[in-house]
């Protein structure tokens, strides 16, 4: 009985050897060894993957080209723009509104005075008067946020003039989204409001 167990851990153990022995055999054989013949992978899938590369050509397509315009109608995730009021400043019967259709806050308007700084303050300075580097420079004239035309305009108009621009001014479409637009309109609204409360106390 003995022996019979005896000659059992023998041979785990001989076999525990021979593991070793291979997997040391393997481990060196891909160390430092070199050979002609191409590398052996269980998934040689993960090396070879055919893909087609931003504008590249293709010998598939009619037109040769591999990148493909998307099927018509096709609407990108994020990007159904169902409320009209808010991405394009105008009612369902395409007039543009008296009002923002966001709500001002503190946090609204903090966020337009940052966008502010950024977009609007090169040409329309600091302050809003229109003195900023193009006037100062080139001698263009550049609106003022207190003009008549602005007091008066709707907050559809202004969001639209920052959407498509007007005049010289550029639009800001792609690079201001509708929330970071509506919060500029916001920041303008409140500092007309300041101007006006400083020359009333005046």
């Amino acid at each position: 009985m003995r022996s019979g167990r005896t000659r059992a851990l023998r041979a785990r153990d001989g076999l525990s050897v021979v593991a070793a022995l291979v997997l040391a055999a393997t481990t060196v054989g891909c160390r430092g060894m070199t050979s002609s013949k191409p590398p052996i992978h269980p998934n040689p899938s993960m090396d070879n993957q055919p893909k087609a590369r931003a504008q590249s050509e293709s010998d598939f397509f009619y037109d040769g080209a591999s990148m493909r315009v998307p099927v018509p109608g096709t609407v990108a995730r994020g990007e159904l723009h169902e409320d009209r009021a808010f991405y394009e400043g105008k009612d369902e019967a395409g007039n543009l509104l008296a009002r923002s259709p966001v709500e001002s806050t503190p946090e609204l308007v903090g966020r337009g005075a940052d966008r502010y700084r950024i977009y609007c303050q090169p040409c329309h300075d600091p302050n809003g008067d229109g003195k900023g580097l193009l006037a100062q420079r080139g001698g263009v004239p550049t609106t003022s946020l207190y003009d008549p035309k602005a007091l008066t305009a709707t907050d559809g108009h202004l969001f639209n003039v920052i959407t498509n621009g007007q005049g010289l001014m550029p639009g800001y479409r792609w690079p201001i989204p509708p929330a970071d637009r509506w919060a500029i309109v916001a920041q303008v609204r409140h500092m007309q409001q300041q101007r006006q409360a400083e020359g009333a106390a005046k």
